[in-house]
Formats: C-alpha cells, structure tokens, sequence
C-alpha cells in the first residue's frame, strides 16, 4: 500500500479584516524586530501608506529603515540592493508593504542575507538551509497572496527568465490582509490582482496534487471572486466587496501555496521575464486557453468551477457543463477590461519556442493535470495572441 502525504504551509499567525494594520506595531514589538528593513516601492510611499505603518512602528519604540527601490516584476539586482541597505542600517528584521512586488523582493532580501550567496542559488525547490530573519507581510492588494505562501519569483536580468523560488523558509512570520489598505487601488489593478487569484484558485484546484483542504480554499476563492471582484472593479470604495476580494485572495493563496499552480504561471513567468508586463493581466488573457487544453484531464472539476461561478449546467452533458466554466471566466475578465489577448501587450510571435521551452522547466509546471509538449504550449501562446 503506499500513501501520499499532504503537508500544509501557511504562516503561523494572520491578520484579517477591516483596521487589523493598527496592531503591525505591537506585533513588531512581540516578534522581537528593533530595526526592520521597511521593503516597499515609491507608488505605495506617494499615498502616504508607507508613512503611516512607519509610525506605528515608532509608536512601539522600533527605528524603522525604508527601501523603496522595489520594481514590478523584481530582478536580482533589485535584490542584491535591497541586500546592500539591510547590512548597511544593521537591520535585523524584514516588513514588505505592498502587492507581489514588495512581499518577492523582500523574501529575496530576506534570503540572502540569511543564508549567503545570490538570490540566483535558490531557484527551485526548498534551496535555502537558514530561517528568514523576523518577517511581516503587510498586504495591499487582493491578488498575488505573497504574503503569505512560500513562493517567490524574481527576474533573472541576464537569462530574461523569471526564477520560480519555492521555498518554505519565506513563509511570513506574520501576514497582514487590512482592506482598508486596498481601498485605493486602481480598477485596473483591481482588476489584474482579481484575476490573478481567479487563476490561482483554479490551477489549484485542476492541480495533481490537489487535496481535499486545498480544494475547500480554491472553490470558496472562486465563489467570491466571481461575486465579488465587478463590484470591487466598479467601485473601490465598496468595503464590502474589497473584504470579499482579501479572503479570496487569501484563500487562493492558501489552495496554491499547498497544491502548486500550472501552465498559466509557468508560461506567464515567461511573459513577466521577457516584456515586464504585468503578471495579473498576463494569467487573465492565458488561464481560459491552458484551461481548454486541460479540460479533457478534468471534466468533472471543470464543472464544479462552472457551478461554483453560478452558471447554469443542469440538464447540460459534463463536457458542455466544463465548457461553461471557461466562458464564465472569459466573460468575467472581459467585464473588468482586461484586454483580449497577448497582441494587445506587445507580445511577438517569434518568441514563443524560446518562451515555451522556459515554461516547461517553470516549477509551476510539474502540477499542470494534462502533459505538455513543446508544440502545444507554443500553440497556446498563439491561440492568447
């Protein structure tokens, strides 16, 4: 008889819920930082975001050291920078204030300076030996769930490869999910971080390894985001729906951290590494045409998304019923304007042996439910043009 074990990684305490960002001080405190290394980027600084949470780390006696050197889609020199200012200051502790961009690039910091080397050493699986300096992840947007998984993805500037970093030792010490902190997101990023949570839940759920927990987390995210995320994109303001969209987020995070992801990051990783382009934006126009090639692996967990995301399917055969999972999300990324395929981006066709063949040593890919060649996957690029 053999068995398959499950482990379950998540960090060991998270905030949730409208005004938790108020107790990031005291949290600080208890955690035992002095001076952490305040990892965030000049549009979160501008809102005046970054000075806020600062002050509630004065309030509890730390000095508080800003890096907001952070880019979209971090690189490894963007981390080797962000190095060099936590063992000039003497930091002895990590927060990243931000989306996907801040959480990556201070995990990569975080990284390094706990265990030597350049970030480039731990690309792949659980490459690191030493524990993370004290770390928080304070959260503002509802897509990547950073801060809170083990994964980490930074930009190799030479190879033009973006490094899939999947390690356990980045988990947070603490994650923060206030949306209070979202409300001011733009519906374009509103948007591409809502379907980038979207996409996370479905790959998990389509996963090999999906388990029973994973697929509670992916199809509660699903059902939120398809109720949600319109009324989140409409009106920001709408607390209601941003509380909706940051414990779908969570808990998309929560289903891939743990059951792993598929084709839609693995070839979007490359998208991210080749034109910088935005990876929300990237996984909405990719996740229906991976999602086609999957559904004969899938069937019938096709059909509970298309249930999940309220469509009607009685009376309709399984494979009709699956088909109704990928027009709802079409018409669900359509409804909150992302473009129609990758031509819109920039995207060159001639790229897309080189891509695909990348995308098939991606880390994401290894959990992908139906096998790949490299012909189909630049097909699949083509078909998202």
């Amino acid at each position: 008889m053999t068995t398959q074990t499950f482990p379950f990684f998540i960090p060991p305490v998270n905030l949730m819920g409208i005004g938790c960002h108020h107790e990031i001080g005291k949290r600080a405190r208890i955690l035992g930082m002095t001076k952490p290394l305040l990892v965030t980027d000049k549009g979160v600084v501008q809102t005046g975001m970054c000075e806020q949470i600062c002050a509630l780390l004065r309030a509890e006696g730390l000095k508080p050291v800003v890096f907001d050197e952070t880019v979209p889609n971090p690189t490894d020199t963007n981390v080797a920078s962000g190095v060099k200012v936590y063992k000039k200051n003497g930091c002895d502790s990590i927060i990243t204030l931000g989306g996907g961009s801040p959480h990556d690039c201070g995990k990569g910091i975080g990284l390094v300076v706990s265990n030597g080397g350049a970030i480039h050493d731990y690309e792949g699986l659980d490459k690191s030996t030493k524990p993370l300096p004290p770390y928080i992840a304070v959260n503002t947007t509802s897509g990547t769930a950073s801060e809170m998984t083990r994964f980490c993805i930074i930009t190799d500037t030479r190879r033009k490869v973006k490094m899939a970093i999947v390690d356990w030792r980045v988990t947070p010490t603490l994650s923060v999910d206030d949306p209070m902190l979202m409300a001011g997101m733009p519906p374009k990023l509103t948007a591409a971080t809502g379907m980038d949570a979207l996409t996370h839940a479905v790959e998990a759920y389509v996963s090999t390894i999906a388990s029973p927990i994973t697929d509670a987390c992916a199809l509660k995210a699903i059902e939120l985001i398809a109720t949600s995320l319109r009324a989140a994109v409409a009106n920001g303001k709408d607390m209601a729906a941003r509380d909706a969209m940051t414990y779908a987020e969570f808990l998309a995070g929560m289903a891939f951290n743990n059951a792993s992801l598929g084709y839609v990051h693995a070839m979007a990783h490359q998208l991210g590494g080749f034109y910088d382009l935005p990876h929300g934006v990237c996984n909405a126009i990719l996740l229906p045409h991976v999602e086609r090639f999957n559904l004969i692996a899938k069937v019938d967990r096709f059909v509970a998304i298309a249930k999940t995301m309220g469509e009607p399917v009685d009376g309709l055969s399984p494979r009709a019923a699956a088909e109704r999972a990928l027009e709802a999300i079409k018409q669900l990324s359509a409804d909150v304007g992302i473009p129609a395929g990758l031509a819109e981006l920039g995207v060159k066709e001639k790229d897309f042996p080189l891509m695909a063949e990348n995308a098939m040593k991606d880390a994401c890919s290894f959990t992908n439910p139906r096998l790949a060649t490299l012909q189909d996957i630049v097909q699949i690029y083509k078909n998202a043009l």
